[in-house]
């Protein structure tokens, strides 16, 4: 039996989903699918220019997952410019990295902060360091990863 896939966190969803060669009708295009992860590790890795540990860490897989993650994607990249092909972004095994709110004892400031980021040391408005989790983002749901009774990894089938 294989193993199951482990849910890959991306931090955000791409506003596009389609690129082509220019002056090239699209039904003459080969077109090659790029999956919503895979280009969540190149925006890490070459875009932020993260290093594996870190970005795999960021995506909650591991430093091999992540580095098959990237190599996959860059092979297709360089398939859509060598060869001139259309490239569609769609589909994975991913979800959205959640948003922590944090508020200001002293000023009363609310901000958030990304999960797989630290816990901010201060207030970005006062500096003060008496800064706490916002009470509406407390409760049962703030866990991480993707098991029963918490956000569900979208797994979207082509």
């Amino acid at each position: 039996m294989a193993r199951p896939f482990k849910c890959r966190r991306i931090g955000c969803e791409p506003e596009v989903s389609y690129f082509k060669p220019r002056g090239i009708p699209i039904s003459r295009l080969d077109e090659v699918n790029l999956t919503v992860d895979e280009l969540e590790s190149i925006r890490l890795a070459d875009l932020e220019g993260m290093y594996q540990d870190a970005a795999a860490e960021r995506m909650n897989v591991s430093r091999q997952t992540f580095g098959n993650i990237v190599n996959s994607a860059r092979r297709k990249i360089a398939d859509v410019l060598v060869n001139g092909k259309a490239i569609r972004i769609e589909g994975g095994f991913y979800q959205m990295a959640q948003m922590r709110k944090f508020r200001c004892s002293e000023c009363a400031h609310t901000w958030e902060a990304g999960y797989g980021t630290l816990r901010p040391a201060e207030c970005p408005k006062c500096r003060s360091t008496n800064t706490h989790r916002a009470q509406e983002d407390r409760g049962h749901e703030r866990g991480r990863g993707c098991g029963r009774g918490r956000r569900q990894c979208r797994r979207i089938q082509l």
